[in-house]
């Protein structure tokens, strides 16, 4: 074959949607071996597995020379015990982020739009993308809540799918019922809404004006069109295993099944989650104590005269603008490492006390350097 071959000259053809992509940039490391001491960037649970929970997880090692159960039946089951629905309304994947890029999958692609709030889940302008789907970003109202008004607005006869996170994240607010129901009945049918709910647990929103934060379980019982999604990586903290799960009605929850990475959720997750779901007074116990202090770390904020919003997730985030970048510096200097937004703001995790003192101690000398 001669140097001049077009063969030579050629690269594979890939999908023209992938041009262009964003990477998805995970919460940096502390850095072994230097000033930073603890990780405060990725929305990770500090504690380690629950009660019996690792040792589920050692027993079920044992056993990975051989495919997990890809129906995940034992979780499965639970799953529909727990929350009291049926077999047929589940489906499982590699944590919430891998259950939505089913969904995507299964509704989405070139000519179709998604809407979702922005800033909101890093992950939603990437899988979009990779579906092919275009991107519909509606601004956050000024207090960083969904405006879910104007994402009603937003919807065409293109839509395919709408995201409400709820919490949000990186901001932590949330969406009460009167808004949210008055939101899905603008909704037409045939448009799915995918409720991410992967910060659950943490929600402790009183009832006010708007009503409470709705379980969105409740929510998906009357509505064919609302999917809701969960995970097990941050209340449970089972991050590193990557399992989470869908509730959507059958043919929804069938098309993720239908669309999954076969033997994707590993044994060893499955039998962590299901340990995991046993254990809820444990879990209840540390979401509590890590709720107490994301209290005192909002209220330490709010003291040092930061503009903070109200946030029902295991974060608070710092709209900061051209100073995102050295307010990380000065964080990480002090010890901590958080989630910068380049020109927006950062997202800090509640994590141990004493990495939550060091945060507030570099967040108090920055705000008095202003």
């Amino acid at each position: 074959m001669s140097e001049t071959s077009p063969k030579l000259r050629t690269t594979p053809k890939l999908r023209a949607e992938l041009d262009g992509i964003p990477t998805y940039k995970p919460g940096r490391p502390a850095a072994s071996g230097g000033p930073v001491a603890y990780k405060l960037s990725s929305n990770e649970n500090p504690y380690p597995p629950l009660p019996g929970v690792m040792e589920q997880a050692v027993e079920a090692a044992g056993a990975f020379n051989r495919y997990p159960d890809m129906a995940c039946t034992g979780l499965m089951n639970e799953l529909a015990d727990r929350f009291g629905v049926p077999l047929t309304h589940l489906a499982t994947g590699t944590g919430s982020v891998g259950v939505a890029q089913q969904l995507l999958q299964a509704t989405s692609g070139p000519g179709d739009e998604v809407i979702y709030a922005w800033r909101s889940f890093e992950a939603y302008p990437i899988i979009t993308q990779i579906s092919g789907a275009t991107s519909v970003q509606v601004p956050l109202t000024p207090g960083e809540g969904h405006d879910l008004d104007a994402m009603a607005d937003a919807i065409t006869d293109r839509t395919r799918l709408i995201f409400v996170c709820n919490p949000n994240n990186p901001t932590g607010t949330v969406v009460r019922r009167a808004a949210l129901e008055r939101f899905l009945d603008r909704v037409p049918g045939d448009v799915l809404v995918v409720l991410d709910e992967a910060y659950r647990e943490f929600i402790r929103a009183a009832e006010g004006e708007g009503g409470g934060v709705p379980d969105g379980i409740e929510i998906y019982r009357d509505r064919p069109n609302v999917a809701v999604l969960r995970t097990f990586s941050k209340a449970y903290g089972l991050a590193g295993l990557r399992v989470g799960f869908a509730v959507a009605h059958e043919p929804v929850a069938a098309a993720l099944r239908k669309t999954a990475v076969p033997f994707g959720v590993s044994q060893i997750a499955q039998e962590a989650a299901v340990a995991s779901l046993r254990a809820e007074d444990e879990l209840l116990g540390r979401v509590g104590a890590l709720v107490a202090e994301r209290e005192r770390v909002y209220a330490g904020l709010v003291g040092q005269g930061w503009t903070v919003p109200e946030t029902q997730a295991n974060f608070v985030w710092l709209r900061l603008g051209e100073r995102t970048a050295a307010f990380a510096a000065v964080c990480e200097e002090a010890g901590v490492v958080v989630r910068p937004f380049a020109g927006e703001g950062v997202r800090v995790t509640v994590g141990e006390p004493e990495a939550n003192d060091l945060f507030l101690q570099a967040a108090g000398a920055f705000r008095k350097g202003l």
